[in-house]
């Protein structure tokens, strides 16, 4: 196949296929409403909710990623758009183990939901 194309040619179509790939990307504006917990307990406990605010606080500060988790049982990853990447962790600290509000571009991949948030409020 190279033989037949070239190497210009598939460097070409390698990059036109990794294009059209970044163009899918693009999230949607969005409203999720869920609890932030951290990621670890989320998926090993199989919570529906935090068992407090000091208990997220505490795994949040030991290294675990704070996510959002819906009443759905979806859990969105609080992502950065910038580069290289910032935690969101600090940004949601003083939310952890509470209902919120959060603003932002919505994300999904195989799968997957992320947020990146835009505003953050607690839940009335």
């Amino acid at each position: 196949m190279i033989a037949r194309y070239g190497l210009r040619t598939l460097a070409l179509i390698a990059i036109v296929a990794v294009g059209l790939q970044f163009a899918r990307a693009e999230g949607q504006p969005g409203t999720v409403k869920g609890y932030v917990i951290d990621s670890s307990c989320a998926f090993t406990k199989g919570l529906s909710k935090p068992i407090s605010s000091e208990c997220a606080v505490a795994c949040a500060k030991a290294g675990s990623q704070l996510v959002i988790l819906t009443s759905a049982g979806a859990i969105y990853w609080p992502i950065s758009d910038a580069t290289p990447a910032v935690g969101q962790n600090a940004r949601l600290m003083e939310f952890a183990g509470k209902m919120v509000v959060v603003k932002g571009k919505v994300y999904q991949r195989s799968g997957s939901r992320a947020i990146v948030i835009s505003s953050v409020d607690a839940a009335k």
